[in-house]
Order: C-alpha cells, then structure tokens, then sequence
C-alpha cells in the first residue's frame, strides 16, 4: 500500500483506531518514546491494544533524573515492555569529555540519539511515533505516514490539538511528567533543555528545534 492510499486510509480514524489497524497492515513495529511530557498518550494507547509492543528508550545518559523515574513509574502503571537504547559508549564518553552539545549540538545528538536509533531500525517495516502538529512550525505539515528512509514513520496523534492532549490525560488519568509543574513543557537531556512553554525551552538559544530523529 502507498503513502497515498495509507493517509487516505488512515485520516478519518480516531488515533485509537489507527493504533489497531497498524498491526493489520504491518506485522513489524518500532515504537520508541522518550518519556517526555506527551509520552503517555501513545504509551497507553499502546498498552490497551497491544500490550506485547516493545516500547524503545533511547537513553543519551544525559536525560534527567525525573525522566528516568518517569519511564520507570509509566512501565509499571502501565506494564509495558520498555527497553532501553544506549549510544556507542566510546562517542558518549567523548561528547562528555568534549562538551559537543555547547560547540555542535547536532553532533551531539546525532551521536546519542540518531545513530543508536538507526542502528536499531533495520528488520522493521514502520516506526511509530508521538509528533504533534501544533509542537511547532515543522511538524505542521507531517502526515499520519511519511517516508523516512526505508522505513514508514506513523504518526497516530498527529492531529491532536493541544486540549485534546489534555483532555486524554485527565480522562485516563495518567500520571504527568514530573518536570511539568516546574515550568517544563518540552523535555529532552539536561544540559540542553529549559523551562518554557510548548518548545521554546529546548536547545534555547542555538536556533535548534529538532534533535535530528524526526527531520
């Protein structure tokens, strides 16, 4: 089935359905979260329909205490597979020695987030993932299945609208990110996350948006 014909397919659907009617059309998934503030949403989506989902953490070693307590509080309210994802431990250790992320954040991330990502994607058909449209000016244009290298990127929430996103949480009462009532709306690694609303407070003051995984 082409892109086309899977967005057509796809559009009218609730997100709820269009988790379950993705294991009708592939049979191998890759779904990472980064337990960020929206992580939940998909992460309990997921559990109800297909609670034997793998769900893939990629830990930078860089993400904040909060966030690993969180993954940990998520996999047990939710009991869910989660398996961690780790850089190449020579890089990580030299971006640590180095500090990349104050000279090239995108070296850094590509080093700690894009390369043990795309070492782990080869075997699967699709890679699910939690974008919004409304996050920011990029991610307005994403479709529900887009092209991203051999593999298809799912976008099942891709049209939530941020009270939706609120809404979810509170109707499925699902525990926050910790880091929220501190003023964080967006969380990614420590040294190069801030408080601020939607994603303002992420690499603030480099003019960098997006880690790399979703461009």
């Amino acid at each position: 089935m082409n892109l086309e014909k899977l967005n057509a397919k796809y559009t009218d659907m609730k997100p709820e359905e269009r988790v379950a009617e993705l294991y009708n059309d592939f049979d191998k998934v890759l779904f990472t979260s980064s337990f960020g503030t929206s992580a939940a949403i998909l992460l309990h989506m997921f559990s109800k329909i297909n609670p034997e989902q793998t769900v893939h953490f990629i830990d930078t070693t860089y993400h904040f205490q909060e966030t690993l307590e969180y993954r940990d509080r998520l996999k047990e309210v939710l009991n869910i597979k989660v398996e961690d994802i780790l850089p190449a431990q020579w890089k990580n250790e030299f971006t640590k020695k180095d500090k990349t992320w104050t000279k090239d954040p995108d070296l850094c991330c590509s080093i700690n987030k894009v390369e043990p990502l795309d070492e782990l994607k080869p075997g699967y058909e699709v890679w699910v993932s939690g974008l919004m449209a409304y996050q920011n000016k990029e991610r307005k244009a994403r479709k529900i299945f887009e092209k991203s290298g051999d593999l298809l990127k799912f976008h099942p929430i891709i049209d939530f609208t941020e009270q939706q996103k609120l809404d979810y949480f509170k109707t499925n009462q699902l525990p926050e990110h910790p880091l929220q009532k501190m003023g964080y709306s967006s969380i990614g690694c420590a040294q190069c996350t801030f408080k601020g609303k939607g994603r303002e407070g992420r690499w603030k003051g480099t003019g960098k948006s997006e880690c790399g995984l979703h461009l």
